[in-house]
C-alpha cells in the first residue's frame, strides 16, 4: 500500500487532503456511521455539527488513523489509506487534537512543546511558532500544564499541533467547556490557519462559532449526514431541529446565520 506524502507540506493544489467515500464505521458489531461522503481540500474549514451521538467524533477517529472502516474508502491526498497506523498518517501531516486536549499535565509548558521536536522542528523553532502565536503561554513556560486553565491547556495542543506544520488539522470539540470569549478566539485562529493552506476538519455540538469560520458544514444525525453545504445553504430550521439539544446562547447557541 503506498504511503502518504511527506511530512511538514502544505498542500494548495491536487486532490482532497481528506476524503471519505462510502464511509461505514462500527465499534465490534455495533455500526455507528452509515455510509457517508465527505471532502475536505486545503485551505478548507469543514464544521461537522450534530448531536450527542450522532457520529462526529467516530467520523474523526477514522480521519486520524485510530479506526479501521468497516466499509468504504478512507483517502488522504488522492491515495488510499484504509489501515495505515495513525502515527504514519500524523507524519504524513494529519494532526489531531481530541476532546480534553491530551496536554502531559505534569510537563511544564516547555517540557510539553519540547515533545514536538520529535518532529525534526527544532526546538527554538517550535517555542518560537508557539510563542509568537500564544503569548500567553510564554508567561506560563515554566508552568505545569495542569495547572493552566482550560483555555490555556487548549492554547498548549493546538501550539503542538502547528509546530507540525500539518497538512491537514483535526478538532473534537474544542469549545467544550470553555467561556465563549476563549472559543472565538481559538475560532480566530482556525480561520487564520486555513488561510495558510491547512484543511481543517471540526466537530461541534455546539454550532456558532464554527460556523463563523467555516467555509462548508456537514450536518450529521444518528450516523448519517442529513444535510449539507455552505453555511448560508443550510436551512435554520433544519439546523436548530438537530442542533436544538446542544444548548442555547453563547458559544453553544445553534442558530445558523
Amino acid at each position: 500500500m503506498p504511503s502518504p506524502e511527506p511530512e511538514g507540506q502544505l498542500h494548495t493544489g491536487g486532490p482532497p487532503v481528506i476524503e471519505l467515500r462510502g464511509l461505514h464505521a462500527a465499534y465490534g458489531r455495533i455500526e455507528v456511521v452509515h455510509g457517508i461522503d465527505l471532502s475536505l481540500g486545503a485551505g478548507r474549514v469543514l464544521a461537522l455539527l450534530g448531536p450527542n451521538g450522532a457520529g462526529k467524533s467516530t467520523v474523526l477517529a477514522v480521519a486520524s488513523g485510530r479506526l479501521v472502516p468497516s466499509r468504504g474508502c478512507f483517502h488522504v491526498l488522492g491515495r488510499h489509506v484504509n489501515g495505515i497506523a495513525p502515527e504514519v498518517l500524523a507524519r504524513a501531516g494529519i494532526c489531531t487534537i481530541p476532546e480534553g486536549r491530551a496536554v502531559f499535565p505534569n510537563l511544564t509548558v516547555a517540557e510539553n512543546l519540547r515533545m514536538m521536536t520529535y518532529t525534526g522542528k527544532a526546538l527554538r523553532e517550535v517555542q518560537a511558532r508557539a510563542y509568537d502565536r500564544f503569548p500567553r503561554l510564554a508567561e506560563r513556560r515554566a508552568q505545569l500544564a495542569g495547572t493552566l486553565s482550560g483555555g490555556e491547556q487548549q492554547m498548549l495542543a493546538m501550539a503542538r499541533a502547528l509546530a507540525s506544520e500539518p497538512a491537514a488539522l483535526l478538532l473534537d470539540e474544542i469549545s467544550m467547556g470553555l467561556a465563549p470569549l476563549i472559543v472565538d478566539e481559538l475560532y480566530e485562529l482556525i480561520a487564520d490557519i486555513a488561510t495558510q493552506g491547512v484543511a481543517v476538519l471540526l466537530t461541534e455540538q455546539f454550532a456558532r462559532a464554527a460556523l463563523g469560520v467555516a467555509t462548508e458544514v456537514a450536518l450529521m444525525a444518528q450516523g448519517r449526514i442529513v444535510a449539507q453545504g455552505t453555511p448560508g445553504e443550510i436551512p435554520s430550521d433544519l439546523a436548530a431541529s438537530y442542533l436544538g439539544s446542544a444548548g442555547g446562547g453563547g458559544a453553544g447557541s445553534p442558530k445558523v446565520a
